[in-house]
């Protein structure tokens, strides 16, 4: 069933992390660095603006879950998005482009076999579709879903169900099928964050949210990571819109914040292995954050 009313407010403290199992799972991704726990504080974001955002704009979407919350919780008319990795691109591209079907036939007919398996991630991809489909089940098998070369496939996995585990073909055809019906609301862009944000930097109406590749663990989880925080800061300072950022609690990006003027908050979650950790918001005016 297709989610179109808007969701109870989940209660958060900034010291104690979200329970992901409140948040709806939209995403087709499994996505290392994923942003489901931040949902409760995009939705008390994006509804302490007077009006809603005519446009939200996440550079740097991945996995895209704002940027689906935005778009089926109406938290902004319209919500443009990017990605630069070609595979997670291709799943986007599909997607919101006529080709939805096609992938939901492909997840749902798909046995997944140790063989079968190590044949579609071992192929050349000949068009779009395939790549998406490649994607998606690489998300899907490999360890942690990381996407990056040299991960492993899952083995044990789940209660024994090794790569089954986290395949879960009626899901992920659900959630692609609701997202196509939300196609008029969105905008994929396959192309550089940076770009994005200067083609916008002038809007009034748009709000910005940034979650980049992060300094300490981007290397080993994404395959495209190289990315210039400095520059990142400074683009954003220029943007007229307000903007939310995310990024893992560092010194170095504790700095930059202060140098621009920003303020920022770590925010307590917990990663890919249960461990509580803390990341930092970043925004111009973080007054709306519940204590």
């Amino acid at each position: 069933m297709l989610e179109l009313v808007p969701a109870g407010r989940v209660r958060y403290t900034a010291d104690k992390p979200i329970n992901v199992a409140s948040v709806p799972q939209r995403s087709p991704f499994r996505y290392p660095g994923g942003k489901t726990w931040l949902v409760p504080y995009i939705r008390d974001w994006l509804r302490s603006k007077k009006h809603a955002p005519a446009r939200l704009i996440e550079p740097f979407a991945g996995g895209a879950i704002v940027s689906m919350t935005a778009a089926f919780e109406r938290l902004a008319r319209h919500v443009i998005f990017a990605e630069l990795d070609g595979g997670v691109a291709a799943v986007w591209r599909v997607v919101l482009n006529g080709q939805a079907e096609w992938l939901a036939k492909q997840i749902l007919n798909f046995e997944v076999t140790l063989e079968s398996v190590t044949t579609v991630l071992g192929a050349d991809a000949p068009g779009l579709r395939e790549k998406a489909f490649q994607t998606v089940l690489r998300n899907r098998v490999q360890r942690g879903g990381i996407l990056a070369a040299g991960a492993g496939l899952v083995k044990t996995g789940e209660n024994g169900r090794g790569l089954l585990s986290r395949w879960y073909p009626e899901t992920l055809v659900r959630r692609i099928r609701e997202i196509n019906r939300q196609k008029d609301r969105l905008t994929f862009v396959e192309g550089d964050g940076f770009a994005l944000i200067e083609e916008h930097k002038a809007d009034a109406e748009a709000v910005f949210y940034i979650d980049p590749p992060y300094t300490l663990a981007a290397r080993r989880l994404y395959t495209v990571w190289k990315i210039d925080h400095a520059k990142l800061f400074a683009a954003i300072a220029q943007c007229r819109g307000d903007f939310l950022m995310s990024y893992d609690n560092t010194a170095e990006i504790a700095q930059l914040a202060r140098q621009h003027g920003f303020q920022s908050r770590a925010i307590a979650m917990k990663n890919t292995h249960h461990a509580k950790m803390t990341e930092l918001l970043i925004g111009r005016d973080l007054s709306w954050l519940s204590e």
